[in-house]
């Protein structure tokens, strides 16, 4: 048993504190349904010891011209292809450190005040990394890859004032998706695109129906049908003086996520010597979040966890593949941006 300010500490019961500064980042990206797990992914990191990178088998679909059944003609046969997705675990971690002189003059739980905020902090980890991740997928080269950027950006900023429009959501996903574009369920916005929409009025709010049947709006709204989600996390690209914003649209699902775990995820220290004593939680965090239809390089990784800089990265993305050059179809992927001064 380890501890926690001199006191019992159990690191599988970590984490159940409230009181906490309030905390103003919604890190919405994180909580969408965007995210789904995946047990070959688990699977494949669980039996391998000590590996932070993974090469998964990924079926294409049945493909080849149909033979004319006529009794003149062979029936001719071809085989699936086998495409090949990378896969990667991100590692992460993080320590903070309290004085016991500190809380014997103010009476203050500082250690209590970190512990209750330890969730959130790394939810906006996780955000960080998948906006990191999202980066990189469209900073992707090579004429495959293209394909999908060109494909999955739908960029409005050149076009009369650059904002959104009633059409620009329906025109974006059926450019990513074509037939398939009933698959993208979520946009997830910046509030200052949010607010254009809803000036336009293309934001429909949910209603609920009170217990005196009052009907009053919800803070949940749809767009042609998708959920809206608002974060101001969004990216936001400086371009010559102005602001154009980033909407992502995706998929429920879009992007499956695995928590590997690490050895020891939380842990207490304490050096009673300095300075009077002290306590330090050290956090521990290795995930693995990997786009559909999207294979993880590691053409330019130096250690065995990437950074948020070398995710962002094209060169280390590219679309799932046989290694002979044929792909995924880019439509398969539902992950897709709009660009827009609002």
């Amino acid at each position: 048993m380890g501890k926690f300010d001199s006191k019992s500490f159990n690191p599988q019961a970590f984490g159940r504190y409230i009181e906490r500064v309030p905390q103003l980042k919604k890190n919405e990206l994180v909580k969408c349904g965007a995210l789904k797990g995946n047990s070959e992914i688990l699977n494949a990191f669980n039996s391998q010891s000590g590996t932070g990178y993974a090469i998964l088998p990924m079926y294409s679909l049945l493909d080849g011209d149909v033979i004319n059944y006529d009794g003149e003609n062979d029936i001719t046969s071809t085989s699936t292809t086998t495409y090949e997705r990378g896969v990667v675990v991100i590692g992460r971690a993080k320590a903070w450190t309290e004085m016991d002189f500190a809380e014997d003059i103010s009476g203050g739980d500082f250690m209590g005040n970190v512990a209750s905020q330890v969730s959130e902090y790394f939810d906006e980890v996780d955000q960080n990394t998948l906006l990191s991740i999202l980066e990189g997928i469209f900073n992707m080269t090579g004429k495959n890859n293209l394909e999908f950027v060109q494909n999955h950006t739908t960029d409005i900023t050149a076009e009369g004032d650059g904002l959104i429009t009633a059409t620009t959501l329906n025109s974006a996903t059926q450019k990513a998706g074509g037939d398939n574009k009933n698959k993208f369920k979520i946009a997830i916005m910046h509030s200052a695109v949010a607010t254009s929409l809803e000036n336009l009025n293309l934001l429909a709010y949910l209603k609920q129906t009170d217990s005196l049947g009052i009907q009053r709006d919800l803070a949940l709204a749809t767009w042609n049908g998708r959920a809206v989600i608002i974060d101001d996390s969004m990216p936001i690209i400086e371009s010559e003086g102005e602001k154009h914003y980033v909407t992502y649209i995706l998929g429920e699902g879009a992007i499956d996520y695995v928590n590997v775990g690490a050895k020891v995820p939380y842990e207490m220290d304490r050096n009673p010597a300095y300075k009077g004593g002290q306590d330090t939680l050290y956090v521990r965090s290795r995930k693995c979040f990997a786009p559909y239809g999207i294979s993880y390089t590691k053409k330019s990784q130096a250690t065995l966890s990437p950074t948020d800089t070398e995710l962002k990265n094209g060169s280390n993305w590219e679309l799932v593949n046989d290694s002979n050059g044929k792909c995924i179809n880019h439509k398969a992927i539902p992950i897709a941006r709009i660009i827009s001064k609002a």
